[in-house]
């Protein structure tokens, strides 16, 4: 076969990869567990031996007043912590039973595997809906075909709520969306990487009552398919979306800590700790 011929075999192999080709990252939604999880900023500790396990296909709330280290605590579950100049770390933090601090394991791996979405909406502005979407592939180093990308596109639009709403202008700049279609763009950004856990760090705050239901909804219909866990003040949204919630608390000179975790309807409806049902109730925080 001419070298001509071998390209053209290559380029069509590529083309018609299935999309379940796009660098499966696993069996679906993963189980993730801290333990012992203490985080410093410089000589300042800010969490404290925190233990929390989050099930699989599950949606696990992280509530507690400002300040009070859960953000702190969602950023070292895929290694964003260590990002931070003079931060440091303890404990373990295990996906599915293996440890991602441990010697070896590659850092492009845990925020593969671990996804991320923020408080502020952050699409790559100048880039089209479509670019973004696969921007988490070219970042990676995972190289696919047109028509895999396309389906990939598709599927992932599909899957954070927008694809309806933007099918016919994809090639539109993504900072023209609205903020809550651009928090649900970078819902699909993640998702394109097959992550098999998403974090998501007050990803409502900054949205209107409507973009707030439907990234909601979003959160609902993946909840099946990725691990979610959400930093949220709302406890509203909490009771809405979580299975299970996590009340941490930081009070006067002591680190963060998590006072009391369980399922969400017991937290809100039969918390058993004082300081869990005076937060739940607006009586301090």
């Amino acid at each position: 076969m001419t070298d001509t011929a071998t390209s053209e075999v290559a380029a069509e192999t590529e083309e018609t990869r299935p999309l379940a080709a796009v660098e499966d990252q696993g069996a679906g939604p993963a189980e993730l567990e801290a333990r012992g999880v203490s985080a410093w900023f410089g000589s300042h500790k800010v969490l404290d031996r925190v233990s929390l396990t989050m099930p699989a296909g599950r949606v696990t709330a992280l509530i507690g007043p400002s300040g009070c280290g859960k953000s702190t605590f969602l950023r070292t579950l895929n290694r964003m912590h260590e990002l931070v100049s003079g931060a440091a770390f303890a404990g373990e933090v295990l996906l599915d039973g293996a440890d991602l601090y441990a010697p070896g394991r590659r850092l492009t791996q845990a925020r593969r595997d671990i996804g991320m979405v923020f408080q502020k909406p952050n699409p790559f502005p100048a880039m089209s809906i479509y670019d973004n979407v696969v921007a988490g592939l070219r970042l990676t180093g995972v190289k696919v075909g047109r028509s895999t990308k396309d389906a990939l596109v598709e599927e992932c639009l599909t899957r954070a709520g927008l694809w309806q709403e933007v099918r016919d202008r994809l090639r539109r700049p993504g900072g023209a969306l609205s903020g809550g279609q651009q928090q649900r763009l970078c819902i699909a950004r993640a998702l394109a990487v097959r992550p098999r856990v998403l974090l998501m760090d007050e990803p409502c705050s900054a949205l209107d009552p409507t973009s707030t239901r439907r990234v909601e909804e979003t959160i609902h219909s993946l909840s099946q398919e990725v691990t979610v866990v959400i930093v949220t003040h709302n406890m509203q949204q909490a009771a809405r979306v979580s299975d299970q919630c996590a009340f941490f608390l930081a009070e006067q000179g002591v680190p963060g800590g998590i006072v009391e975790y369980g399922p969400t309807d017991a937290m809100f409806h039969s918390p058993q700790d004082q300081r869990t049902a005076d937060y739940v109730n607006g009586r301090f925080g």
